[in-house]
């Protein structure tokens, strides 16, 4: 147990410092505009080309994870993401900065996954929803970090410099994670020839569909779409903007802001993931209730206080969309119990993309309604606040279809004697499988 805890310790730094590098941008948006010469449309291909590296790696990375173990790959990711955020760091054009950024997304997508399936193998399953809920929080500090703190340093230390040290950070990282994490992950074999190559991709697709067939897994899927997609949308690079913009706060002032968020989703984390592991019939229900409160805060904001909502209403508001990112990680305990040993990592990549497909959407598509409408002030952001409540709600009712799905499939396994992961009652509103 020691030793296990003290692996993932060095993995999970890896992925503190992915967050950190995935979320630098949240509160340096607009330094960002005017470093590049570019528009809120320019600005959000980053997050676009970012986390839709991101999001596309996720399957491929739950099979490499699967195939060569978490230490290969972490040491992949952190060495990625240093040499991609030390480019970041000192090219002055557009178009390099683009290419830093969807590398630093490929290192980034790398990382949760790896961290997982270290877990997996090495914890109790009643211990797993704890340690997932506890390497989210980890990751949370790696948030704060990128609020508050990262605008402080860059405005006393400067861009490149600012960016330049927190790549360094994941090199050394990467270094610790090769030398000291065990690994008793077998060497692959390797692909011979065409038909060897032939085989491997085969095999890919078929861990995938088994992964996707499940409800599990596509429940897993829609909780991380629809409780992640705005609080990582905002923290990642329109929370900064809109509050500078809509609630007149400074820069220093928004960070504050998002920070609150971060810290609030990390003290929640952990007793959140001691709660699903205890009593899993709660899991989903708890995330349907942070969707719903969620949409219901920005409804109202749209609808009802308009282009300059109070900060006494906004900042509670930042915080509770904060907490669907710990609501979030139940999707990971739903992808742990309702799949085989062998392709956890292949299932949790099919849920990672999930929260970050839904994310690029928001993100790119806030960045182009306020492109359409020619600028980026309160009332333009009121309009572009549509997008998210749009694609979160989507989410929320596709959670609502799979978990009554879910329940059906596993009440019927019940009713035929078959073991189940979660022993479920009957109620009055359940469907038949």
């Amino acid at each position: 147990m020691r030793t296990a805890f003290a692996g993932w310790l060095l993995a999970v730094t890896v992925y503190l410092l992915a967050v950190l590098h995935r979320t630098s941008l949240g509160v340096v948006g607009l330094l960002a505009e005017r470093r590049f010469g570019i528009t809120p449309a320019q600005l959000s291909i980053f997050i676009f080309l970012q986390l839709g590296v991101y999001a596309a790696m996720q399957v491929p990375t739950g099979v490499l994870v699967d195939r060569y173990g978490p230490r290969r790959i972490l040491v992949v990711a952190a060495a990625l993401m240093g040499s991609a955020q030390l480019v970041f760091a000192v090219v002055p054009s557009y178009a390099a900065a683009l290419v830093a950024r969807a590398v630093l997304g490929c290192g980034d997508a790398l990382t949760f996954v790896s961290v997982l399936r270290f877990a997996a193998t090495h914890f109790a399953p009643r211990r797993y929803p704890l340690i997932v809920a506890l390497t989210s929080t980890v990751g949370m500090l790696g948030n704060v970090i990128a609020t508050l703190p990262l605008a402080v340093v860059l405005r006393s230390a400067g861009w490149a410099a600012g960016f330049a040290g927190a790549a360094g950070l994941s090199l050394v990282a990467g270094a610790a994670v090769m030398l000291l994490l065990p690994d008793a992950s077998p060497r692959p074999s390797a692909l011979h020839g065409a038909a060897g190559v032939r085989r491997g991709v085969a095999s890919v697709w078929t861990r995938v569909r088994g992964a996707w067939a499940l409800p599990g897994t596509r429940l897993g899927f829609w909780v991380h779409f629809a409780c992640m997609s705005t609080a990582t949308s905002f923290g990642v690079l329109w929370g900064g903007p809109y509050l500078i913009t809509a609630a007149g706060f400074g820069t220093s002032g928004a960070g504050a802001v998002l920070m609150f968020g971060v810290i609030a989703a990390a003290a929640v984390s952990p007793p959140l993931g001691w709660l699903i592991g205890h009593r899993p019939v709660v899991r989903v229900p708890i995330a349907l209730g942070t969707c719903v409160i969620t949409l219901a805060g920005w409804t109202a904001v749209v609808v009802g206080f308009g282009a300059h909502p109070p900060r006494a209403y906004l900042v509670p508001l930042f915080v509770v969309m904060a907490l669907g990112g710990p609501a979030s990680m139940t999707a990971f305990a739903l992808a742990r119990d309702y799949n085989q040993a062998r392709l956890l990592g292949t299932a949790s990549g099919v849920v990672n993309v999930g929260g970050f497909l839904a994310t690029v959407v928001i993100a790119l598509g806030i960045g182009w309604v306020l492109d359409l409408q020619g600028g980026t002030g309160a009332a333009h952001f009121r309009w572009a606040l549509l997008v998210a409540l749009g694609v979160q709600a989507f989410g929320t009712l596709r959670v609502a279809v799979w978990f009554l799905r879910l329940r059906a499939h596993v009440l019927d396994r019940q009713d035929r004697g078959e073991s189940v992961p979660v022993q479920l009652m009957r109620r009055r509103w359940d469907r038949p499988a």
